[in-house]
């Protein structure tokens, strides 16, 4: 306690750049693996490979990406760009078989009657297969963002800022409390990241806050628009 009482500030700033760091790549991880994941849904002969491929990229050590992404993308190796775009990667091999499966858990039955009450494409996406697959959805970002914010310590070891720099320091100047400081911290971000990816999960399912509470609720497909062609 002695020790973080003096360091306060520091480990503050440490913490920032470690966000500054984990909640772009959330985010990317998310936006890029719900496409393919609903992609590989949709093409399975096309989408069992490519999930696979996707999913080995997890083991890929993670030095050595960093080293390979600023030789493919030209940006130095110490910066934010490379540690983002290697954790977005991870984030990604995490995240796209669960998206995948989130959309392969939605009930055909209850797609098929969207689609016979006059549904397009993408009104069948963004307002029954999204919506429904949001529960597994979110269940895989949940461990993305825990991965991630964990992964980011490793930047520490190429000159990256981040909570990892707490760990790197405290063991070579063998100070114990500085190495419990970076642990601990670094697991109350993963808390308060993971505690915030469920309130927004909730936020996006309403009915399933309904079905726990005990009340009516008949089916979460939306409300049939007025006029099927206005969907196109």
């Amino acid at each position: 306690m002695t020790w973080l009482l003096a360091n306060w500030q520091q480990v503050i700033d440490l913490a920032v750049d470690h966000l500054l760091l984990s909640l772009p790549a959330i985010l990317l991880a998310v936006l890029i693996s719900i496409p393919i994941g609903r992609f590989a849904f949709r093409r399975p002969r096309v989408g069992g490979p490519l999930l696979s491929v996707a999913t080995l990229a997890y083991a890929i050590p993670a030095l050595p990406l960093l080293v390979i992404v600023p030789a493919i993308l030209g940006v130095p190796l110490r910066s934010w760009q490379n540690m983002v775009v290697v954790l977005t990667i991870y984030g990604i091999a995490l995240l796209v078989r669960t998206t995948a499966d989130a959309f392969a858990s939605v009930d055909a039955e209850l797609r098929d009657a969207a689609v016979a009450e006059g549904f397009s494409p993408r009104g069948l996406f963004w307002r029954v297969d999204l919506p429904l697959a949001i529960p597994v959805i979110i269940s895989g970002v949940r461990v993305v963002s825990v991965s991630t914010v964990s992964l980011v310590t490793l930047g520490a070891l190429i000159g990256v800022s981040s909570l990892g720099r707490l760990l790197t320091d405290g063991f070579q100047r063998g100070i114990a409390a500085e190495i419990w400081t970076g642990v601990i911290v670094t697991a109350l971000l993963a808390l308060a990241i993971d505690g915030i990816v469920v309130l927004i999960g909730r936020l996006l399912t309403p009915w399933a806050r309904l079905r726990r509470s005990g009340r009516s609720l008949r089916s979460p497909l939306p409300a049939t628009p007025a006029s099927p062609r206005a969907e196109s």
